[in-house]
């Protein structure tokens, strides 16, 4: 079961991806043109649901299959995989904020300091949009063309430097809040998966439950993620899951072992 790849192993559009492009030329929207970027935006936030599901999934695993490992206790299983669930989803919330913002803040002075630039020496800059165009193949005769009329509107230089030169966006990608929340979020969500049966069965029972679920839970990841990055299937859920349980195995040995160090 492979995800359909956009082209075949000899590199031809498959059907389904050609029958695409031509609904796309017969159908041209000016206004998708404009939209795309939002889109892709959007689209993008797969990325912190993806990132915080695999982490909701694996570490609370970790937890509780390694706390169920050295007591019979359900009780005690739950209130630690709760209290990581609650702190891992704050964290992993928290930190895709700080980061979020701290990417951009970063970003920004960089592309403040192309402005400089750009007021300061733009024949400088000028030329270097010249390289820039030389260096991907164009000629010299054409790369100086199109330095001239990219440098006719400022708008047009400053994105041009800066997505060429600096290979980043002028307009700010993702939203630092509504990226945590989304990464906070799924972290906690993926989390009930692994601690749930201990809710409602005893220890022993619970943990075999909660490793399965959290093993089927992985493989639907995997095949999402497969799909969206156009690889295999199989090959994608399989690298997910052998991930999440090597992740268990880790974590109820050493909850097994632990007591036994420590002599209790």
């Amino acid at each position: 079961m492979d995800a359909p790849s956009e082209r075949s192993r000899d590199g031809d559009l498959t059907p389904a991806r050609a029958r695409e492009l031509e609904q796309k030329r017969r159908t041209f929207d000016v206004a998708r043109l404009f939209a795309e970027k939002e889109r892709i935006a959007a689209r993008s936030r797969i990325r912190q649901f993806m990132f915080g599901s695999l982490d909701g999934l694996l570490v609370p695993l970790g937890v509780v299959s390694g706390v169920a490992g050295g007591t019979a206790n359900s009780k005690i299983v739950v209130i630690a995989g709760a209290a990581e669930a609650f702190a891992g989803a704050l964290s992993m919330g928290a930190g895709e904020y700080l980061s979020g913002k701290s990417e951009a803040q970063v970003q920004q002075a960089a592309i403040r300091d192309e402005e400089e630039e750009i007021a300061a020496i733009p024949d400088i800059e000028r030329l270097e949009i010249e390289l820039l165009f030389e260096h991907e193949g164009l000629s010299h005769d054409d790369a100086g063309l199109i330095a001239d009329k990219v440098t006719s509107s400022h708008r047009s230089w400053v994105n041009t430097m800066v997505e060429k030169e600096l290979g980043l966006s002028t307009e700010p990608e993702g939203n630092a809040v509504k990226d945590s929340l989304a990464m906070g979020a799924s972290y906690l969500l993926a989390s009930l998966v692994p601690l749930g049966p201990y809710l409602f069965l005893a220890v022993r029972p619970a943990f075999v439950v909660s490793v399965v679920l959290t093993i089927v839970a992985l493989f639907v990841i995997g095949l999402v993620k497969g799909r969206l990055a156009d690889m295999s299937l199989w090959r994608s859920a399989l690298e997910v899951v052998v991930i999440g349980a090597a992740s268990a195995a880790g974590g109820y040995l050493l909850g097994s072992l632990i007591p036994h160090l420590i002599g209790t």
